[in-house]
């Protein structure tokens, strides 16, 4: 089958090779005309996508901070009942002790203690604010997501309305354009993909108008010209890189030539 297959592209003529290649690119830019139809939609959904994901991750890891403060605060408020307990248990043993060195000794635990039960009253504040902050950036966030969500369901709606009106359609011109895509040589389709997926508009194949290339328009020698006519090889532009044609292979004459430019 694959011998019948390389028979059948070697008995295409560089014409006809260059008709099917000029009908495959007007298959392929009505496909790009259904994408512009659809602008960036597919992009905008995208992005509102992984903006959310990004929020759900943030406000996740903020509440996992705020619950390891909830159990800091928690840790702090037990030390500080302990360290309480310790002051009451000291305060005690002075009134029965035997001498200023053990009274002193107790005065410097009950004043440590004191110390501690500061520095943990100083950093329960400052956890409780940054857990206050921390619930602020939650609500924002989540209100900011609710936001995008509302948003994402508009544009995912809009897309979809314009891909149910375009999908047939697209479906049908991919499933023409592969049929030609079969009846090309592996070579030069491979080679025009190449330069459509390198050109701004598109086009891999342009036919010669005014003298000049269609895709970039650059003039090109007389010479080449009459090549381009014969139809005898493959000419590409030598500016661009894009397949030349004459006119009358895409089926366009002198004055649809004038009037496309």
């Amino acid at each position: 089958m694959a011998n019948d297959k390389t028979k059948q592209e070697k008995e295409l003529t560089v014409e006809e090779r260059l008709k099917t290649l000029y009908h495959l690119q007007t298959l392929l830019t009505e496909v790009d005309r259904i994408k512009t139809i659809r602008g960036e939609l597919p992009l905008e959904v995208q992005d509102l996508e992984d903006d959310i994901a990004g929020f759900e991750t943030r406000i996740q890891n903020l509440k996992v901070e705020r619950d390891t403060i909830k159990k800091d605060i928690s840790d702090l408020q037990r030390k500080i009942i302990e360290d309480n307990a310790l002051i009451n248990k000291y305060t005690e043993q002075q009134n029965n002790v035997s001498n200023n060195r053990e009274f002193d000794f107790l005065s410097k635990e009950i004043e440590f203690q004191n110390l501690d039960i500061e520095s943990a009253n100083k950093k329960i504040t400052d956890l409780t604010d940054r857990s206050t902050a921390i619930g602020n950036s939650i609500d924002e966030s989540l209100a900011t997501m609710e936001d995008r969500k509302h948003v994402l369901a508009d544009k995912k709606g809009e897309l979809e309305e314009i891909v149910s009106e375009t999908k047939q359609d697209e479906e049908k011109l991919r499933e023409q354009a592969k049929k030609l895509e079969a009846k090309i040589e592996p070579r030069l389709l491979t080679a025009f993909k190449r330069i459509r997926k390198n050109a701004r508009n598109g086009l891999g194949i342009v036919y010669v108008q005014r003298n000049a290339c269609g895709g970039c328009f650059n003039r090109i020698p007389p010479q080449r010209q009459l090549e381009i006519k014969m139809h005898k090889k493959i000419i590409v532009c030598e500016y661009c890189g894009r397949i030349l044609i004459d006119p009358e292979i895409a089926g366009v004459t002198d004055a649809d030539a004038k009037n496309n430019e």
